[in-house]
């Protein structure tokens, strides 16, 4: 089979794979990284979602022959490490999800914390701040209903992440 070689949490990595094998499959099944969860595996869920060169996009949809060498993979695992803190702590987005009680089953939790830390990326490259139309763009689904929570953890995670120096992100492609 083809080696596939890409950058996953910090670390580079080499799987022997066959390029069509969708990404989630080879975080989950070849590298034992579970955060992205499979929920519809149609990008429809967004359950799995991560992050690509700083963006946010669902593996389930990826695949792996489609990705370089260059690319940059960061799971919910790898979330505090991208933000330049210590092993152990907690990513602000993290945290503002337990601060506000969000989780009930916790299966979609990992893919809506990562849309959020992209969103708040994004809107802050922007010079801006998150404004309802944002939150609503999110499509990530959670079949407890914990919306209302969502949203304000993602508001306190956005402001806990304004005093994050940007460096402390990669930048995206």
């Amino acid at each position: 089979m083809p080696v596939q070689t890409f950058i996953v949490n910090g670390r580079p990595i080499t799987v022997d794979v066959h390029p069509d094998v969708r990404v989630l499959w080879v975080l989950r099944d070849l590298l034992g990284v579970t955060g992205p969860k499979y929920g519809c595996g149609l990008n429809v869920c967004k359950a799995c979602t991560s992050h690509i060169n700083g963006r946010a996009f669902n593996p389930c949809a990826v695949r792996v022959g489609d990705l370089t060498s260059q690319d940059r993979v960061d799971t919910i695992e790898g979330l505090p490490a991208q933000a330049g803190l210590a092993e152990g702590q907690l990513h602000p987005m993290q945290q503002a999800w337990i601060d506000r009680d969000v989780a009930q089953c916790g299966y979609c939790q990992p893919g809506q914390i990562m849309a959020a830390v992209a969103l708040v990326k994004r809107v802050r490259r922007e010079g801006r701040e998150i404004n309802d139309s944002d939150l609503d763009n999110i499509r990530n689904i959670c079949r407890c209903g914990t919306y209302a929570r969502i949203r304000e953890a993602i508001e306190q995670g956005a402001r806990a992440m304004a005093g994050m120096p940007a460096a402390a992100a990669p930048a995206p492609a």
